[in-house]
């Protein structure tokens, strides 16, 4: 049997040093492997929050678009908020390693087995939080500051896009009106009044700023610049203030709340509520014949030509899902969307979404502290 295997001792030890160098080779791999995952947190921060943040933007563009198009229907809109986002990993890994190393009379030889497993879990929860109660009934239904409508002007906002979706009337001059479930036409001079206050606007000729009153508090001012203005942009000025009934002389104009006229110094703003900018929105919508046989959906009002030639505001719908849409809803069989090359009215939506933003006059609630695992 010795002359059979007359090499099985310089095998053996020949077996045992690939086993050994095999091992040597899984410790080596184990460690580089726990080196390389001791910490997978700061690995995911890019992509969740860029992408968490995109979904949620959506959803809330898709949500803002569909209480639009509901409350044209006379529904009732639903609003459900994103409370908390919390995405919580694991990796776990291992690696086994297991032989036999026979002896020189064995018939089954040498075997080595060597496994590495890795598990990876992703778990994010999603808490949504219904809009009720009485805070949100106050963001609803109150009317917007009128102050926070002349600072949004002041960031650079046109005057004929942000006052004709916040603003029931200048003065007494009135905007076009969904009041009582009634859409009536805007006056004329309202709209001659804010296109030229825009070319006016364009000029800085025109500004605000807050006056601070110790009985009264802080007062917003609007201001009419006298100096340094091109003739023709002291006419449009002229017109403004006759189209508005606003004197000729004081340079300088108190913006308060009212849906009257007011005092000569003073300039009324009937500002509207949330509600009241989702239903003047809603008239804009594209109704299709079916539902206004029905008489499920208020009719149509035709925009004026002065409307028309300041950029018509429009959201579309059709049976077919639009294929490239800003922000697309179903609601009752029927696709409504804003197209994705429409300025004007992807303005006005993200303007609506702002105002939510505008109009919260809650208390100021502390975020939660959230602590991700990341195991």
């Amino acid at each position: 049997m010795r002359q059979a295997y007359p090499c099985s001792s310089i095998r053996s030890t020949g077996c045992i040093g690939f086993l050994v160098r095999r091992l040597s080779c899984a410790c080596v791999a184990v460690c580089l492997l726990a080196s390389g995952c001791t910490s997978i947190g700061p690995t995911t921060i890019v992509a969740d929050r860029f992408d968490y943040s995109a979904a949620i933007a959506d959803s809330w563009k898709q949500q803002t678009l569909l209480n639009i198009v509901k409350l044209r229907y006379l529904d009732l809109p639903v609003f459900v908020d994103v409370a908390s986002v919390v995405s919580g990993y694991s990796l776990q890994t291992g690696v086994s390693v297991n032989g036999t190393l026979s002896g020189e009379r064995a018939v089954q030889g040498n075997f080595l087995a060597a496994g590495v497993q890795g598990v990876y879990t992703d778990r994010p929860t999603i808490t949504y939080s219904p809009a009720t109660g009485q805070k949100f009934l106050r963001g609803l239904l109150e009317p917007i500051d009128p102050k926070n409508i002349f600072f949004m002007l002041q960031s650079g906002y046109a005057a004929d896009f942000l006052l004709g979706m916040t603003v029931e009337s200048l003065n007494g001059v009135r905007n076009r009106s969904t009041a009582a479930g009634m859409m009536q036409e805007a006056d004329p001079d309202f709209l001659r009044a804010v296109a030229l206050l825009r070319e006016v606007q364009a000029t800085g000729a025109v500004g605000m700023r807050v006056e601070e009153d110790k009985d009264k508090g802080s007062t917003a001012v609007l201001l009419f610049r006298r100096d340094d203005i091109a003739a023709d942009v002291v006419a449009k000025t002229a017109e403004v203030r006759r189209l508005l009934r606003m004197p000729i002389g004081p340079q300088k104009f108190k913006i308060k709340y009212s849906p009257a006229r007011g005092a000569d110094d003073e300039l009324t703003v009937n500002s509207r509520s949330m509600l009241q900018i989702m239903q003047a929105f809603s008239s804009y919508i594209d109704v299709p014949e079916e539902h206004l046989a029905d008489h499920s959906a208020l009719p149509v009002v035709a925009q004026s030509a002065a409307e028309l030639q300041q950029g018509a505001v429009q959201i579309h719908s059709g049976k077919q899902r639009p294929v490239n849409a800003y922000a697309a809803v179903r609601y009752r069989d029927y696709w409504f969307w804003i197209d994705q090359g429409d300025l004007r009215t992807k303005r006005a939506l993200n303007a609506v979404m702002l105002f939510f933003t505008m109009a919260d006059t809650g208390a100021h609630e502390a975020l939660p502290l959230v602590t991700i695992p990341a195991q």
